[in-house]
């Protein structure tokens, strides 16, 4: 599995797929425990949480909360500082898996309107994740698991002496190993890694003239430098029109409500400006719909059109049976000079337009617009919902971490709120799960009982026991090692359950304390950054950072080696042997 994962010729999915099919022909587990993972409660929770964040995202709520908190940076590393740094401090506190869910739609958005790459923040956004979460007791679930355990063998009289972990008291070293791992993420980490992001693949790279009006929004008396338009990525702003004056577009320009704004840009760039809060296409018929239930579709004007000859600014012609938005127009490939208000329609004008359901069925003949193709995964934000998305979402962490419910129980009442509040829809709600990614969790989860079930588990943690009986010291480098090992090819807990009666046998045979080593576990266990496959958040960054194999050793070996040496060196001044 490694080795064709390394050769990365296979999508990861079916790789792991393979893998689990392999392992079943070869009856190295049965079927139920191969397939346990698809029951698992962490990966159904992983998808639950999928349309929380994506209510998140479709009511512009995300959107909002980022701009106030890491707006538009200039650079990779003070978009690194922004995002980074909140996220560390969150997930010492809440959940990493939800963090990261929310978190990715608004870097993705932030790489679409600063140009920067995405592939230098979503593996540190999971990364940083990872690392708050040792910082407090209740930063992630491990540590809980680890805090049981240690109970459990001071109750069996394995272990004596030992008090319970306190919800700071991981905080000694995984606060200084977090900022540690935070300065090579942003100063050497990122080095690594190349832009293979995918930029909207698949659009033609035609290039529209669109006209947008300012709503009496977030942008109205805002300059052009505030809301990131005053150097434009991607794309051009020709200009700004008020009352009918057109102004150059300086950046000290303040925009008011009703301004016009005309923009020339290819038509991957422009779908991202559609769905730019504020913004709404100048050319429309009245929509009987709600724009949140709107898409976009490009199509090319037929010679039939009764539009041909006239002027856009002349549209809607009378008994028109459409009703649609203009976002954008396109002669010969390229985005027409003159303003949109003049503009002669002619037979083979492409178009991007703005629709409803009832778009289809009217145009069914294609008599008018000759439908080219959808453009799928855009949306226009619901921000009227975005305070009852917010709400739900802090609801569902609250009950979660106060242990009324489950984690899972929590994001499934979340969803099915942001379904029954109109934050999402139900086609919207399917759609927002990263079925590949559960796919991989699922099997990641089953292969480990192929894992232990064979022995092979058990054999590689014997190998550790002998080689730290010799000092403490060396006895928490072994614990360090074999939990970070483990933890990427297995899950973290399994890893953590081996390497605990590892650490109990380690420090009893040295008659020293174990309160280092439940540390060290806690540390180890939450070091899955080598294996794309050993945390949920890897995997889930993996597709919109653009990442193959290879890059998550080559930026997570290092990131572990620093966060070893930290704690090693840590946890024996901090806790004493």
């Amino acid at each position: 599995m490694f080795v064709v994962l390394v050769w990365n010729k296979f999508p990861i999915w079916l790789v792991f797929i393979g893998t689990i099919t392999g392992a079943m022909t070869l009856q190295l587990a049965s079927p139920a425990a191969l397939l346990k993972g698809y029951s698992n409660t962490g990966v159904v929770t992983v998808a639950a949480l999928y349309p929380v964040a994506a209510g998140m995202y479709a009511t512009g709520a995300i959107s909002l909360l980022s701009e106030r908190v890491i707006g538009l940076p200039k650079s990779v590393a003070m978009a690194q500082l922004k995002v980074f740094i909140p996220i560390a401090v969150a997930s010492a506190f809440l959940y990493n898996t939800p963090l990261v869910a929310m978190m990715i739609p608004a870097v993705r958005d932030l790489t679409r309107r600063t140009g920067l790459p995405g592939s230098k923040l979503f593996m540190g956004l999971s990364y940083t994740a990872l690392l708050g979460g040792t910082i407090t007791l209740i930063g992630t679930g491990l540590n809980l698991i680890i805090a049981g355990l240690v109970l459990e063998s001071v109750a069996k009289g394995e272990l004596s002496g030992v008090r319970p972990i306190s919800l700071f008291d991981p905080a000694w070293i995984g606060l200084p190993a977090t900022i540690a791992g935070l300065t090579y993420m942003i100063l050497v980490g990122s080095r690594f890694l190349k832009d293979r992001t995918d930029r909207q693949a698949g659009f033609e790279k035609r290039s529209y003239r669109s006209e947008f009006r300012i709503e009496n929004s977030r942008l109205n008396k805002k300059t052009l430098e505030q809301v990131g338009l005053a150097h434009p990525v991607g794309f051009t702003l020709e200009s700004v029109t008020r009352n009918g004056t057109t102004m150059k577009p300086l950046p000290s320009v303040r925009l008011e409500a009703g301004d016009l704004l005309a923009v020339s840009a290819p038509a991957d760039v422009l779908p991202g400006l559609w769905t730019t809060i504020g913004l709404v296409p100048a050319y429309a018929t009245t929509m009987v719909s709600q724009r949140h239930e709107h898409q976009l579709v490009e199509v090319v004007l037929s010679a039939r059109s009764p539009a041909i000859g006239h002027r856009v600014g002349e549209l809607p012609l009378p008994d028109s049976p459409y009703q649609l938005m203009l976002v954008g127009v396109s002669r010969n490939g390229q985005a027409p000079r003159e303003p949109l208000a003049d503009l002669r329609l002619e037979a083979g004008d492409a178009g991007v337009v703005e629709v409803d359901d009832a778009f289809f069925y009217e145009n069914r003949r294609e008599a008018d617009f000759i439908l080219t193709k959808r453009l799928e995964g855009f949306r226009v934000q619901r921000i009227d919902r975005a305070v009852v998305a917010i709400v739900i979402t802090v609801g569902m962490v609250l009950v979660a971490v106060t242990g009324i419910t489950s984690m899972l129980n929590a994001a499934l009442l979340a969803a099915m709120a942001m379904l029954l509040s109109g934050c999402l829809t139900i086609d919207r709600l399917w759609q927002s799960v990263d079925w590949q990614t559960i796919v991989v969790l699922g099997a990641a989860v089953g292969l480990e009982s192929a894992i232990t079930g064979t022995g092979l588990a058990r054999e590689a943690a014997n190998l550790f026991a002998p080689i730290g009986g010799r000092s403490p010291m060396m006895a928490l480098t072994v614990v360090y090692v074999g939990t970070v090992v483990l933890t990427n090819v297995i899950t973290n807990a399994a890893a953590a359950v081996i390497m605990f009666s590892v650490a109990v046998s380690l420090s009893t045979s040295l008659g020293v304390s174990f309160f280092p080593f439940a540390m060290i576990l806690m540390s180890g266990a939450s070091c899955a950054f080598i294996n794309p496959a050993g945390f949920q958040t890897n995997l889930m960054v993996q597709r919109p950072g653009g990442y193959v194999f290879s890059d998550f050793v080559k930026v997570g070996f290092p990131l572990t080696v620093i966060v070893g040496a930290v704690v090693l060196l840590l946890a024996p001044i901090v806790y004493g042997f």
